[in-house]
Parts: structure tokens; C-alpha cells; sequence
């Protein structure tokens, strides 16, 4: 197999909660998720990202997805 480097996804969640001035215990309650796994997703460790998580975090966050993950490609 060889290894390629496709690029990566980020999650912005951490800088839309800063633009918002929400805590991880109010984006917690709102986004009815424990604060664990809301860290995991704010320090981008999530290796399978779960839409229902996603849909709940852009719910509470009133953002779009577009807004929340972005695509950084591989460096050539």
C-alpha cells in the first residue's frame, strides 16, 4: 500500500466557541453531549466523527457545518 497524505479534517469548534464566549459546560448542556467527549471533539482527537454530534453542536452552536469542520490539504 503506499502513503499518501490526503490532507486532514479540522474541527473549529474551539474558535467558535471563543467568537460565541460559550463554555464547554454550557455547550455541553445545550448540545445535550458530556463534557469529555465535547473535549475530545474541541482538541480535534475524534478518529470517527458521529453526524448526530455534529447536527447537535451546530444546533446549539446556530452555526452550519460549513462552519464548524474544515478540509486542510496534504502540503506538497
Amino acid at each position: 500500500m503506499i502513503n499518501v497524505d490526503y490532507g486532514h479534517i479540522h474541527l473549529k469548534l474551539d474558535q467558535i466557541m471563543k467568537e460565541q464566549q460559550i463554555s464547554i459546560n454550557k455547550l455541553a448542556f445545550r448540545a445535550e453531549m458530556q463534557r469529555t467527549q465535547l473535549k475530545a471533539y474541541i482538541k480535534n482527537e475524534v478518529q470517527r466523527v458521529d453526524l448526530a454530534v455534529l447536527a447537535r453542536l451546530c444546533y446549539a452552536l446556530e452555526c452550519d457545518l460549513n462552519d464548524l469542520i474544515e478540509y486542510v490539504p496534504a502540503e506538497k
